[in-house]
């Protein structure tokens, strides 16, 4: 079961990164770790970065397509690991950077991404 979890996820991710691609974002990191957590993908056009947490879902349930597994608590452990990430990248401390939650619908077929905004870090 976490195999096929873990090759969704992954799934998810590379469907994402690709469309911002397509949209002039270059990857900076993927799935980038460290002692608070993980980021999933940080992008970067000039002057600005984008933080994408990924979701991925067969159907919509209970967790609204992965809006409810961003608690609170999710959302502070990304602030610590960007941060955590910001002191190794000093040189793009002073960057806006946007947060988005990407919805993945996994197929077959495979739906729409949906993207939330979430609140700047």
């Amino acid at each position: 079961m976490g195999d096929c979890r873990a090759a969704a996820g992954r799934a998810a991710e590379g469907r994402v990164l690709g469309l911002l691609r397509q949209r002039g974002w270059s990857l900076l990191e993927r799935n980038w770790r460290c002692r608070w957590g993980e980021l999933d993908l940080l992008l970067a056009k000039p002057h600005r970065l984008l933080l994408v947490e990924v979701k991925a879902r067969r159907a919509a349930g209970p967790d609204l397509w992965g809006i409810r597994r961003l608690s609170q608590g999710q959302g502070k452990r990304l602030r610590r690991t960007f941060s955590c990430w910001l002191a190794d990248h000093p040189d793009r401390a002073l960057l806006p950077v946007e947060v988005v939650l990407a919805l993945v619908q996994l197929g077959p077929p495979p739906g729409a991404v949906r993207w939330l905004r979430l609140e700047d870090l």
